[in-house]
């Protein structure tokens, strides 16, 4: 286990432009970063071509471009890996769509990550959702309500349990449950809709 104070450390000194804190950061984070890649590449279709080490690799490629970065705590760090590993998800399927010119969209079942007891239950069992279409999805309920867009992120992309991502986002694990019940609901509608 990591001492917590050298990650710390480590994310201060990063954070006021040291590049090589960044190379320090990574070995001790690594197997946390892991279970959030394998969790985002979970719910993805099978055959998907890109393994848990490369989207980690992917990931250490966008964070060596940036500089004077902040993070408040290791919890903010890596929600932010998360969201960065989702961005190189979408990218990665935008490129597949636009190199297959929309034929063969990428599909992500979302239902998979639901509790088989939820609301939801039968009503979307098969149900494919377009990887990109849930990112644009997620943007828009982010623009209403970003702790729910953020609820989805970490226990749908990231594999998050109840209790982790109520940890992550600082609030009650019944206030995770609600946050999540109410956002799935509203992407399911957002999802079904037609398009114009």
């Amino acid at each position: 286990m990591p001492d917590q104070n050298e990650i710390t450390a480590l994310l201060d000194a990063w954070g006021e432009g040291d590049a090589e804190a960044l190379e320090e950061l990574l070995p001790l984070v690594l197997d946390d970063l892991r279970r959030i890649a394998r969790g985002y590449l979970a719910r993805e279709r099978p055959g998907h071509t890109l393994e848990p080490t490369a989207l980690i690799h992917e990931v250490y490629l966008r964070l060596m471009g940036r500089r004077r970065v902040h993070w408040e705590n290791r919890r903010q760090f890596f929600t932010g890996m998360a969201e960065i590993m989702r961005r190189v998800l979408v990218d990665h399927a935008r490129r597949k769509k636009a190199a297959k010119k929309g034929g063969g969209k990428g599909h992500a079942p979302f239902d998979e990550a639901l509790d088989s007891h939820t609301l939801w239950g039968k009503a979307i069992r098969g149900i494919n959702v377009d990887l990109v279409a849930l990112d644009e999805a997620l943007t828009r309920l982010a623009a209403i309500d970003s702790r729910q867009a953020r609820t989805v992120e970490l226990r749908y992309f990231g594999g998050l349990t109840i209790e982790e991502t109520a940890r992550t986002l600082e609030c009650s694990p019944m206030t995770v449950k609600r946050e999540w019940h109410t956002a799935r609901l509203w992407l399911l509608r957002a999802l079904s809709a037609p398009e114009k």
